[in-house]
C-alpha cells in the first residue's frame, strides 16, 4: 500500500495523509465526537482535479469512500473505517460576482467563510446558524436559516453546481444543464456525486441587522410558548423567531443567580428597517417577565456567530427531529415536560420557524419535499462524558417518540443520525420515487453510500 499511496501523492497537488503521519489524528477528527474512525487513506484536495483522481484510487483498490467538507454533520458520515475519505475541507474560496449578485462557492468552505466573502459586499444568502457548519452538507440536505422566511431556504438560491459523478464524469447541474441532476441534489444529500463548486443566489441583507435574545424564566414556558403561537401567525416575514430551552450559559446580561437554571428563550431576528424591528418586537417582552434581554443593531455576521459557543467541535452529540405544521398544546406540554428534565447541562431543545417564503415552494420542486413545516424541532443532547451516553440519548428518543404523534409527514435529513436509515423513505415522502429512479441513473452501484441513503 505504500507504494500505491506514493502514487497517489504524485498524482495530487493537495496532501496524502495515512495512519502515522503527524497530521493524521487531527485530520480524522469530525465535530461530533461520537464518531471515532480510521480511513486507511485520507486526500486533502487542493482543486476539483485532485477529486476524480482520489475516487479513481478508492476504486481500483476497492477501498469504502466518504466525503468530508467541514466534517460538521452529525451522522458523521463523512469519515469511514478503513477506505479512503476525500478530504474536501482545504477547498474554501469564495468568488462573488457583484453585478449578478452570485457566489461562486467551493465545497469545503464553512458559513463562516462564506458570510464573510459576500458580507464584503452587503449580500447573502439564507444558510444555518453555526458559523462552522459546511456549506456542502448544510446545502445537500436542504438549508435553513434566519433568512428563510424571507428567502428560502438554502437549495432555492441554488443556481447551479458541478457536480463529479460516480462515473467520473463531471457535470453541471442546473435548470437548464441536467435538470434531473439538479432536482435530486436540492435536498437529495450526497447520493449522486461530490460537488466541486456550488453557484448561489445572494441578496441584499445588512450589513446590520436587528437581533438578540430575550430570557424568559422556565415556569413561564407555557404562557410564552402560547403567545409565541400566536405571534408567529401574524409576524412579517422579515422576521424570525425561534424558540430555545435549555439550561442559561453565563450571559452578561443575566443576573448570576439564573446561570445554569433552566430557560426559555426568543431569539429574534430581523432584516429590515431596525426602527421598524423595534416597533415588531416590542409584544415580545409582554409574554413574561424575562430574566433580562439583549437585543439592539448588531453586523449580521456577528449574528451568525452568536451561537457557536454553545456548538464547538470535541463534544458528544445526539440529534432527533421532527417537522410541524402547527405547534398543538399537546406538542407544548411535551416540550415543557423534556426541558424540565434535561440529562446534562448542554442539552438543548430549539424550534426554528421556517413558515414563509419556503412554504411557497411546491413539494415536488426539488428532493426536498417538507414544504408545509412551519416549524422544525431538534432535540439537541449533547455531553462531555462517554459514561453519560445512555442517559443522553435515551432522554433524546423519549422525547422524539413522545411528540411523534403532533409532529407533520417528512424529516429533515440533516438533522438525522447515522441510525435512522429507516426514516429516509419518509423524509423524502413524495418524491422517494423519483429519487431512487436518479440514484440509478448516476451512481447503480451505491458507490456514494455514506449519507442518508438513497439505495437504487
Amino acid at each position: 500500500m505504500n507504494n500505491l499511496n506514493e502514487q497517489l501523492s504524485s498524482q495530487v497537488q493537495g496532501q496524502v495523509i495515512v495512519p502515522g503521519d503527524p497530521d493524521y489524528e487531527e485530520t480524522r477528527q469530525i465535530w461530533n465526537a461520537m464518531i471515532d474512525r480510521r480511513p486507511s487513506v485520507i486526500v486533502q484536495c487542493a482543486s476539483a482535479s485532485d477529486v476524480p483522481v482520489a475516487l479513481a484510487y478508492a476504486k481500483a483498490n476497492n477501498l469504502e469512500i466518504s466525503i468530508r467538507g467541514a466534517g460538521h454533520n452529525i451522522a458523521g458520515n463523512a469519515i469511514c473505517d478503513d477506505g479512503l475519505m476525500i478530504d474536501l475541507s482545504k477547498m474554501n474560496q469564495v468568488r462573488v460576482d457583484v453585478d449578478k449578485r452570485r457566489a461562486y462557492v467551493q465545497p469545503g468552505t464553512t458559513l463562516g467563510d462564506f458570510d464573510a466573502a459576500v458580507q464584503k459586499h452587503g449580500l447573502a444568502t439564507p444558510v444555518g446558524i453555526n458559523s462552522t457548519t459546511g456549506i456542502s452538507g448544510l446545502t445537500l440536505g436542504g438549508g435553513f436559516g434566519w433568512l428563510t422566511r424571507k428567502y428560502g431556504m438554502t437549495i432555492d438560491n441554488l443556481i447551479s453546481a458541478q457536480v463529479l459523478t460516480a462515473d467520473a464524469k463531471q457535470l453541471t447541474a442546473s435548470e437548464s444543464e441536467n435538470p434531473d441532476l439538479f432536482w435530486a441534489i436540492r435536498g437529495g444529500g450526497g447520493n449522486f456525486g461530490v460537488i466541486t463548486e456550488f453557484e448561489f443566489q445572494l441578496h441584499p441583507v445588512g450589513p446590520e441587522i436587528l437581533a438578540g435574545l430575550m430570557v424568559f424564566p422556565f415556569e413561564q414556558a407555557k404562557q410564552v410558548l402560547t403567545q409565541y403561537r400566536q405571534f408567529t401567525q401574524t409576524a412579517p416575514e422579515d422576521l424570525n423567531v425561534w424558540v430555545v430551552m435549555r439550561q442559561a450559559p453565563p450571559l452578561h446580561f443575566l443576573p448570576e443567580a439564573v446561570h445554569g437554571k433552566e430557560v426559555i428563550v426568543l431569539a429574534i431576528f430581523y432584516v429590515g428597517d431596525i426602527e421598524e424591528g423595534e416597533r415588531l418586537i416590542a409584544p415580545l417582552r409582554d409574554f413574561g417577565n424575562t430574566h433580562g434581554e439583549h437585543i439592539g443593531a448588531q453586523p449580521y455576521t456577528d449574528w451568525q456567530q452568536a451561537f457557536d459557543p454553545l456548538l464547538t467541535p470535541g463534544q458528544r452529540n445526539y440529534w432527533k427531529s421532527h417537522n410541524f405544521k402547527e405547534l398543538s398544546n399537546d406538542a407544548l406540554d411535551q416540550l415543557i415536560h423534556f426541558a424540565g428534565k434535561l440529562p446534562t447541562s448542554q442539552c438543548e431543545i430549539f424550534i426554528g420557524q421556517l413558515a414563509g417564503a419556503s412554504n411557497r415552494v411546491p413539494a415536488n420542486a426539488m428532493a426536498y419535499s417538507s414544504r408545509d413545516a412551519k416549524f422544525v424541532l431538534n432535540v439537541h443532547a449533547r455531553w462531555e462524558q462517554q459514561s453519560e451516553d445512555e442517559k443522553a440519548i435515551n432522554w433524546a428518543r423519549d422525547f422524539f417518540k413522545a411528540t411523534t404523534p403532533f409532529a407533520s409527514s417528512g424529516a429533515y435529513v440533516n438533522f438525522m443520525t447515522a441510525e435512522e436509515g429507516d426514516r429516509v423513505s419518509a423524509a423524502y415522502d413524495v418524491n422517494y420515487q423519483r429519487l431512487i429512479e436518479i440514484k440509478r441513473q448516476y451512481d447503480p452501484d451505491n458507490l456514494f453510500h455514506l449519507n442518508q441513503n438513497i439505495k437504487p
